[in-house]
């Protein structure tokens, strides 16, 4: 049975602020630099508006925090300690939370990680994204292998529980090079992995330089043959793909606070553009933060921290649940599909059952090993 969120929920923490912009990100960042005032008004905004928030849920136990971003390893500790109290305070929890929090592997930020971990910061999700130099260099970013590799040394030792994320479908990248990458990462000693494959956004950098044809993307058999080889490689490992980009050395090693989202439960966003789902009068309310930095302190001041707010119609809000809860080896239970008038008597569940998409478990339907390569096209055919 898949665990019940309840009530209780998750925080979201967006800090925008990075050292330099990476040429493949479309996340909503700006550049640190020459930015300290700013940054020390948005830790007061994030705190007023975890308050403002906390009188509109009413009392609720807090399931985890997730600072990201941008690169929250940048925050002064003393930011996150204040950020992680308050919550605790406004939303008790039932017991140990979760608290992750992102950095980039520079020699720079991993000097902080003994702070961050005293002001309450009990998992650290590391951006490595990859071990060869050439590669970092094409990634835009600004450490080395080596300083990588420390870095992960020097957090196995100041956080209980370690993360990293990792890029392929990298241009000219190869099965065999890839292979070797990944076996050299493992041997780096962390719990969880999430390997991404590149997408190029085209509002971003690289999705100019494409369009430009400086250069080509792997092509889609070629991206096929590393998604396969990562989870062949991982598996062997002992890491479980518990979600389509997630993986974890054992059940206590997956993220508590990304199964609460896909098993949908509430969350709070804060910070600059930070999206939050929250049930409040009874109805499943999506939330959107002002996106620009000073737009959303003037929000916050003025009590109005969102650009959006909308409240999800029973279907949407089940197509959500099943969006979300399909990239997850738990799936939905039968009734979030029974929500929308699917059942595993007529296609189009039907279908995706028989040709061996899906899987029923008990209550639960669930991507098969042989859907989850393609369960985007599996998600069109279910819900349209």
């Amino acid at each position: 049975m898949i665990p019940d969120p309840g009530t209780d929920l998750a925080l979201y923490v967006h800090w925008p602020y990075c050292a330099r912009i990476c040429p493949y990100c479309d996340f909503n960042v700006v550049r640190a630099r020459g930015r300290r005032e700013e940054q020390a008004a948005l830790v007061q905004a994030i705190l007023a508006d975890l308050e403002a928030q906390a009188a509109l849920t009413g009392p609720r136990r807090l399931a985890s925090i997730f600072l990201g971003g941008g690169t929250p390893s940048l925050m002064q500790p003393e930011a996150a300690a204040a950020v992680i109290e308050r919550a605790q305070a406004l939303f008790p929890p039932r017991g140990p939370v979760e608290i992750t929090l992102e950095a980039n592997p520079t020699d720079a930020e991993a000097d902080r990680f003994a702070a961050l971990a005293a002001a309450g910061v009990n998992r650290l999700s590391m951006g490595v994204q990859a071990l060869d130099g050439a590669a970092l260099a094409f990634l835009g970013r600004n450490h080395s292998a080596d300083e990588a590799r420390r870095a992960v040394a020097m957090a196995a030792r100041a956080f209980d529980r370690l993360s990293i994320d990792l890029i392929y479908a990298r241009p000219g990248q190869t099965v065999s090079g890839w292979t070797a990458e990944l076996t050299e990462a493992l041997d780096l000693g962390f719990e969880h992995v999430s390997p991404y494959q590149l997408t190029i956004e085209p509002t971003t950098a690289f999705g100019r330089a494409v369009a430009r044809g400086d250069w080509t993307p792997p092509d889609e058999d070629t991206a096929a043959a590393l998604y396969e080889t990562t989870q062949a490689v991982l598996e062997r490992a002992g890491f479980e793909a518990y979600e389509v980009s997630n993986h974890a050395s054992g059940v206590p090693a997956r993220s508590a606070h990304n199964l609460h989202i896909w098993r949908g439960g509430d969350y709070l966003g804060v910070g600059p553009g930070a999206h939050g789902r929250l049930t409040l009068e009874g109805m499943r309310t999506a939330t959107v933060a002002h996106r620009g930095i000073a737009d959303y302190v003037s929000g916050v001041e003025a009590g109005a921290p969102w650009s959006e707010r909308e409240v999800l119609d029973p279907r949407a809000a089940a197509e959500e649940r099943v969006l979300l809860g399909l990239r997850t080896v738990e799936g939905v239970p039968l009734a979030a599909l029974s929500a929308l008038g699917l059942t595993f008597a007529a296609p189009p569940l039907a279908d995706l059952l028989a040709d061996g998409f899906l899987a029923l478990s008990g209550e639960n339907v669930a991507a098969t090993a042989q859907g989850r390569p393609v369960l985007d096209a599996v998600l069109k055919t279910l819900l349209t």
